[in-house]
This record gives C-alpha cells, structure tokens and sequence, in this order.
C-alpha cells in the first residue's frame, strides 16, 4: 500500500546537509560532522537539552524493557554515537548482548569507557548496511541518530531486515512541536541553540544543520506512514516533552 504524501517533508529522502550532491556525499558529510563534534558531544548533549535528554533515553529503553529481557535477547543501538542509549539498555536488561553500531570512529572513540564499563561490543558500520545476518536482533533502537542517515526509507529496511520475528523497533528522535511552545521552542532551535553549540564546539556547521535536519525530517505521521509501508506493524508515536522528541516503535 503507497504511503500518501500530505507534506513536502514527506518526499524528502534523508538527511541533506548543506553541499550535500547525492545520498553518498550527505552520508561523507554527516560521517565528518560527527568526527568533527566528537570531543564535546556529550557535554553539549546535555548541556542544550538541560539534561532532558537523559530521560529521553531512559524512557526509551523502558519502553523496549519487556523484549529486552527475554532470554538470550540481542539489541542493536544503531547510531550509537558515544553510547549514551546502549548505556540506557544495559540498565533494563543485565542479561541481555548489546551491540552499538556507528559509522563515525570519532564517536565510538569517544565512547569507548561506556561501551566497555556496560560490556556493549561497538562496531564501526554504516546503518543502511550493516554487517549483521538477516534476523539477528530482538530489539533496534536508534536515539537522535536515524535522523541522519542518507536514505530513511532504507534506514528502515535495513532494520526490518536485522530484526527478528516479533521483535520491536523503537526510533527516539526530535519532532518540531506546535502551538505558543512550539514558536517558543522553534526560535530557541534555530537561532540560540546553533549559536551555543557553534561557540562551545568551535564547529559551526554541524549545529546549523541541526535544526535544518529536523524540518527536513517527516513529521510524526509521515514517519508512522513510512514504518508501515515497510511491514512494521503495530507502529506509533509517542511525543517526550510537548513533542519535542519523540519515540517511533513497530514491530516485525
């Protein structure tokens, strides 16, 4: 069944940043971004969310607990970054094996300590083809990482792909909210928050593209739309913080 086209957002691809010419030269430029912001990441992470991101990623992996703990249960934390998300798994399920996988080594440098300290083994890959056999994980969740690839609707056939029968896809990632918070929040996003990451990092084209890639992003149901035309059932989106976030979960 096509997915139906209600918004512009809803056509777009995937990630775009600026000079980007194709898929290929906006995943290189997303990939040196990543690199290039590596060393502050996490500081600035918590500092422009006021440490709102660290219940973002707690909700998540809760939402995802009840498959995570069955026995001998697999996750994959895609776009892992430094690992914040995989550290957030670990702590719902002990038992469970949890791999993080990134294209960018300067994150998974950067989160070495958190993936060795939450026994998580992370690899270097690139989410729209991942070096993992077909079916081989109970539970993929990505945190403000899908948002970036290349291609979403390759993105989520990719994941469709390494999960498992009945197992669940959980995407947390950031909405642009409407009504007086929206217009409050939308101004904070796109002319305050830029600055502020431009001044800590000493970087300034990975947080201009920032809110360039969230308006790019489909809009909550646009996404929902896109999950069901690849097969995951049962798909929906629950909104964190008045929308500012929010978590994408199907299952397979």
């Amino acid at each position: 069944m096509p997915v139906e086209i209600k918004d512009e957002r809803h056509t777009a691809s995937g990630a775009a940043p600026e000079g980007a010419r194709d898929e290929r030269s906006a995943a290189i430029a997303v990939q040196q971004m990543f690199d290039e912001i590596s060393p502050r990441y996490d500081f600035l992470n918590h500092f422009l969310s006021m440490n709102i991101d660290r219940l973002w990623w707690w909700r998540a992996a809760r939402a995802v607990r009840d498959v995570l703990q069955r026995p001998e249960a697999c996750a994959l934390d895609l776009c892992c970054g430094t690992g914040d998300m995989a550290r957030a798994l670990r702590k719902q399920a002990r038992d469970a094996e949890i791999v993080g996988a990134d294209f960018s080594r300067g994150m998974l440098q950067r989160g070495k300590q958190k993936f060795d300290s939450g026994n998580v083994r992370a690899v270097q890959a690139d989410a729209l083809c991942l070096p993992f056999s077909d079916q081989s994980f109970d539970v993929v969740v990505s945190a403000f990482g899908f948002r970036n690839l290349a291609n979403y609707d390759s993105g989520l056939h990719e994941i469709y792909r390494v999960l498992r029968p009945g197992g669940l896809v959980g995407i947390l990632d950031f909405s642009e909210p409407g009504g007086w918070f929206g217009k409050l929040y939308g101004f904070y996003f796109r002319n305050v928050l830029p600055k502020i990451g431009t001044l800590i990092s000493g970087v300034s084209g990975p947080y201009s593209y920032l809110p360039a890639s969230v308006s790019r992003f489909p809009s909550p149901q646009g996404m929902v739309d896109r999950m069901k035309a690849i097969g995951f059932h049962d798909s929906s989106w629950e909104p964190y913080s008045f929308g500012i976030a929010g978590l994408y979960l199907g299952k397979r």
